[in-house]
Parts: C-alpha cells; sequence; structure tokens
C-alpha cells in the first residue's frame, strides 16, 4: 500500500517510504496529524495587526514539506497518536523551524526561499529578524502549555541553533578540526530540530521512554546526513534540478565538506585547486562575476573530494538507522528506515 496522492503531493513524502504490510492505516493515521498541525499553524499565524500577520504568514503560504511534523507523527504512533499535546509540539517545532528561516536567510543574505522573494528583500532585515523572533515566541508559549518537559525541549534545541549559527558565522579557530567542527556545525543547525520533531512524538504521545534516546539519535544522524547530501548536490551541473547555481555556499564564502576534505588532501592537485577556489572566493568578495569559480567548481564536483562526502553521507545514514534498533520492529521503523534511505536518492 502506499500514500494517498494528497500525501504525497502536499508533504512531498517518497511513496517507498509508506510501502510496507499495513502501511494504509500509518498513513492515514501520519497525515489525519498532519492535517491538524496544518490547521494549528494557520491559527497561530494570523495575527489581527496586518503586517506581522503578513509577515507571519509569508513563508508559511510558499509551502514546505512539513518533514519536522511529518517524523513526529510517526514517532507519536509507538505511543497514543497524534493526541492534542503531539499537535502542539509538531506545531512549535514547525514554528521554531519557520522562524530560522527568516533570521537564516538575513545572515546569508539569501535572496530567495522556496520559490519567492526572501522575507528581508521584501520587507527589509529589521522586519525579518523582528518576524523570526516573534514565531519564536510563538513557538515557547505552545510548549509552556505542555509542560516543563516541553519547555527544556524547546530550549535546548533552540540554544543548540543558535550555537550552530554562531559556529558557522565565527568559523573554525586555531586548533580546531575544520572537518568535525563543521560536523558539529551541522548537528546543531539542523540535526537538532530534527531530532527534537522525532523524539517528540514519542513523548508527548506517551510512548515507552526507551524508544526517546533512539529517535533522538536517529534525527540527529539524519539531519548531518541531509546537510552533506546537499554539499554534494550543491555542486550539482544543471541549475533546472537543483534550483540553485551551482556552488552557491562557497561562492558566498562558505566551506562545505567537498570543499574541507580538498583542503585536507595533501598532494599538488588538491592544493593547486584549493588556491583557486579560495582566490576566486576573495574576488568575488571584491565585487568580480561570481562566474569566474565556475571552472574550479566544476573540478571539485569532479575530484575524489566530493565522492568522499556522499560516501561520508551514506555513513551517517546508516548510523541512523542502527540508531533505530530499540524500537519495534513494525511499520513506524520501517517508514523512518526508508526515510533516511530516501535522502540518498536525493544525490543519486
Amino acid at each position: 500500500m502506499t500514500p494517498s496522492p494528497s500525501m504525497a503531493s502536499r508533504f512531498g513524502l517518497s511513496e517507498r517510504m509508506f510501502a510496507g504490510p499495513g502501511s494504509k492505516r500509518l498513513v492515514a493515521a501520519v497525515e489525519d496529524g498532519l492535517d491538524s498541525v496544518e490547521r494549528a499553524l494557520a491559527e497561530e499565524l494570523h495575527s489581527t495587526d496586518a503586517l506581522v500577520d503578513a509577515t507571519s504568514r509569508y513563508l508559511y503560504e510558499a509551502g514546505g514539506k512539513r518533514v519536522r511534523p511529518m517524523l513526529t507523527m510517526l514517532s507519536a504512533q509507538l505511543g497514543e497518536g497524534a493526541v492534542p499535546a503531539v499537535v502542539d509540539a509538531a506545531t512549535a517545532l514547525e514554528l521554531t523551524h519557520l522562524g530560522s528561516l527568516y533570521h537564516d536567510d538575513v545572515m546569508d543574505g539569501a535572496d530567495r526561499r522556496r520559490g519567492v522573494a526572501s522575507a528581508h528583500q521584501v520587507w527589509g532585515n529589521n522586519i525579518a529578524i523582528l518576524t523570526g523572533d516573534l514565531l519564536f515566541s510563538r513557538a515557547s508559549q505552545i510548549m509552556a502549555r505542555l509542560g516543563e518537559r516541553a519547555m527544556a525541549l524547546q530550549a535546548d534545541t533552540f540554544e543548540r541553533l543558535v550555537l550552530g549559527q554562531m559556529h558557522e558565522t565565527v568559523g573554525a579557530q586555531p586548533g580546531d578540526d575544520p572537518i568535525a567542527f563543521y560536523i558539529q556545525v551541522l548537528a546543531d543547525k539542523t540535526g537538532s530540530l530534527i531530532a527534537a520533531s522525532a523524539q517528540a512524538g514519542a513523548i508527548f504521545s506517551g510512548a515507552d521512554e526507551r524508544y526517546h534516546e533512539p529517535l533522538r539519535m536517529f534525527g540527529e544522524k539524519v539531519g548531518v546526513a541531509f546537510q552533506l547530501l546537499d554539499d554534494v548536490i550543491d555542486l550539482a551541473a544543471d541549475p533546472a534540478e537543483t534550483g540553485k547555481v551551482p556552488g552557491t555556499d562557497l561562492r558566498a564564502g562558505v566551506p562545505t565538506m567537498p570543499y574541507l576534505l580538498l583542503a585536507a588532501t595533501d598532494d599538488a592537485e588538491a592544493r593547486a585547486l584549493t588556491g583557486r577556489i579560495d582566490d576566486g572566493v576573495a574576488r568575488i568578495g571584491e565585487g568580480e562575476d561570481p562566474a569566474i569559480l565556475d571552472a574550479p567548481l566544476a573540478a571539485l564536483r569532479d575530484h575524489e573530494a566530493t565522492a568522499r562526502t556522499r560516501e561520508l553521507a551514506l555513513s551517517w545514514t546508516r548510523e541512523a538507522t542502527e540508531a533505530l534498533k530499540p524500537l519495534p520492529r513494525g511499520g513506524v521503523r520501517e517508514a523512518l528506515t526508508r526515510f533516511a534511505e530516501s535522502l540518498v536518492d536525493r544525490s543519486s
């Protein structure tokens, strides 16, 4: 049994993710939970203040796959399902994710998000930042209704999001291993929120506490794998498939794993290519055409460092699925496993 067309189209879920025995009931339960989250998001993002209403709803209405609420609804099936506390937690964590997008786009100077102009392009940096702050506050208000454990989960996750962004901004310091530093940034910036989402469903549905930590580990490792694969996709040759110019991050001076592995390779070819990329980034920073990096980034795409990045992502994916072993066999565990495996298909 495969998921209904509405789930596949609205939430971007892979059909193979829900291909196991008994998946019809699981799909229906997850979809019902996601519908409840959508209604809650629409209500929480509505404001009688016209400006706040417009800015808060802007990126929400632009779309999004709701991957985090989907993971929450899946893990909730290990307990009592999409009870009100689970819906509240999923809503709060999705609002946290949404708020982080407003901030990320300002810090990265991104022009577009979810196919539309980024919020700071429409209203300016200050309003975009304040909108993100507002969404974070609403998420905290929702979690406060669920009690101390929910507030601790929200606070710990938010702290890691901020630390990840801060460390990415300042970069690795003398004495830091650049690769280990980068992995920690990914774990904080992306893995922590996915981990909280996977764990929240089990926590607030009353699922066995033995499942909480495995789900947290799964989510964090999946988040790291996702971002490592994004680094590979960032170098893809066809913008029509990736939705952005190849090497967008590197052109902006943001190191990615292929570059870090290249820089750590001690041979003449790697050193020369690293130098060409560094020189191009510096010249772009001085105002030259970003196209000057086209050839060096094409060379990096074909270099062993990019293949090694994909292998590293596969390793994190395998670790994520290994973390699920304490969960009972059945539809939830199978769907989470397929979810992790579907990430690999993004760069195939």
